[in-house]
């Protein structure tokens, strides 16, 4: 009852209402959100989107809280949610609440990077993503370069004969936007087969330069999004139908849509009207996005769809659809390697260019894009598990429920991008 108080004590430069004699739900949400948007202020990557009360955003900009004090009302609002026995609650409810607590846990560990303290890789993305990602030996790797060695054509390095093999694939710049607007437009026809979406849901997509990223979402709020494509390097024909389900249908654009319509709209939970980008909640929605492109185009149909439309609208030849998944199918195993090249240049083990050597390697990175990566990870750091193990997670769970049934996967499928959930109850 004590800390609920002290909280609004701290947050005295942004509006706080009246704190009820016994902290809610609700109350916590609420304050949590306004002690998000004050974390913000110090850290331009923690929130990803916000779209509640404008004027939260106003006041947390304006007051300018210190850092330290915004990091004690978090530990503050930790204490009082704590107290709070879920087992009263509904299920759904009972996920609200390990929901928030684990939110606020990422949000502590965060500040606490911000304010320079460091934490070994997998601590860190136990405390701000609840999960820890398996480690793969280098031998791991060797065992699969060794396979794609086989696979590919010619001979000599394996890394220079995949760039060389990929590079007769990349998408000419001046048909960009007639693949993107087709894989795009078929993703979101198929979603919308089987998850039922606001009228006025929509997007724009832009291309820009200068980014650590390949493709970013910026949700909007309202249904809408912005969908962003980074053309600094190449952009190959397998990206297509992967940005536009990824960033799209049905990954973030539709979870994003789904938590706002059901959560924060339906049932007035307010910590859903923000995206803070390092919490749990982050690992399912790069998960789920990363699921969701084999959900929307899954086997044969993406085959069949990338030969008849994708493929011509690039001008590339249809007859070898075959022979370049054939390869990225076996490329794909190398998913962990970026996870190791993280832990280990975070963790102090290897420097920056070590890292980007490392991808070079196991990850079959040109330098440039190599180079690219390691400024991803100097930026956003263990967020990195979360593309790869975070589809691991949300694969296995679906599918274990799912048995192979197209309708049942759709339906798990949804129900987990609409709901409170959390990395450690899809193990």
């Amino acid at each position: 009852m004590r800390s609920i108080f002290l909280v609004c004590g701290l947050l005295a430069g942004i509006a706080c209402a009246m704190a009820p004699v016994r902290p809610t739900l609700d109350s916590i949400a609420v304050l949590y959100v306004k002690l998000a948007l004050a974390a913000g202020v110090h850290d331009a990557d923690y929130v990803d989107a916000y779209y509640g009360p404008a004027p939260w955003k106003a006041q947390a900009e304006a007051a300018k809280q210190p850092l330290a004090e915004v990091r004690r009302a978090v530990q503050a609002l930790r204490g009082d949610l704590a107290a709070i026995d879920p087992a009263e609650f509904d299920a759904i409810t009972q996920l609200r609440h390990k929901f928030l607590a684990k939110q606020l846990r990422a949000l502590d560990t965060r500040l606490a990077i911000v304010s320079g303290q460091k934490f070994p890789f997998d601590e860190e993305s136990r405390l701000m993503f609840d999960a820890v990602a398996p480690e793969y030996t280098a031998a791991w790797f060797d065992a699969t370069l060794a396979e794609l060695d086989k696979a590919l054509p010619g001979t000599g390095p394996v890394a220079a004969r995949y760039q060389a093999f990929r590079n007769q694939f990349v998408i000419p710049r001046d048909k960009l936007d007639a693949v993107f607007g087709a894989a795009i437009a078929e993703a979101r026809a198929r979603t919308l087969q089987h998850i039922a979406l606001p009228a006025n849901e929509s997007f724009r997509l832009e291309y820009v330069t200068n980014k650590s990223w390949s493709g970013y979402n910026w949700f909007q709020g309202n249904a809408a999004s912005l969908i962003q494509i980074n053309t600094d390097l190449p952009i190959f024909i397998d990206r297509a139908v992967d940005l536009a389900a990824h960033e799209g249908y049905p990954g973030h654009h539709v979870y994003s849509t789904l938590l706002e319509q059901k959560l924060m709209k339906g049932r007035g939970w307010m910590e859903f009207s923000i995206n803070p980008l390092f919490g749990p909640g982050s690992v399912i929605a790069e998960g789920s996005a990363n699921y969701g492109i084999e959900v929307v185009f899954p086997g044969a149909e993406r085959l069949d769809f990338e030969r008849k439309v994708l493929f011509p609208l690039a001008g590339l030849d249809p007859r070898r659809v075959e022979e370049y998944y054939r390869v990225l199918d076996v490329t794909r195993r190398l998913g962990f390697a970026g996870n190791e090249a993280a832990r280990r240049y975070l963790n102090g083990e290897i420097t920056s260019a070590q890292a980007a050597a490392w991808l070079e390697r196991y990850s079959l990175m040109e330098p440039a894009r190599a180079r690219q990566r390691v400024k991803f990870i100097e930026q956003y750091r263990s967020y990195v598990i979360n593309y790869n193990y975070g589809q691991q997670l949300v694969a296995n769970f679906v599918e274990a429920q799912a048995r192979g049934d197209a309708a049942k996967r759709w339906a798990v499928f949804t129900d987990l991008i609409s709901t409170p959930r959390l990395p450690s109850g899809l193990r």
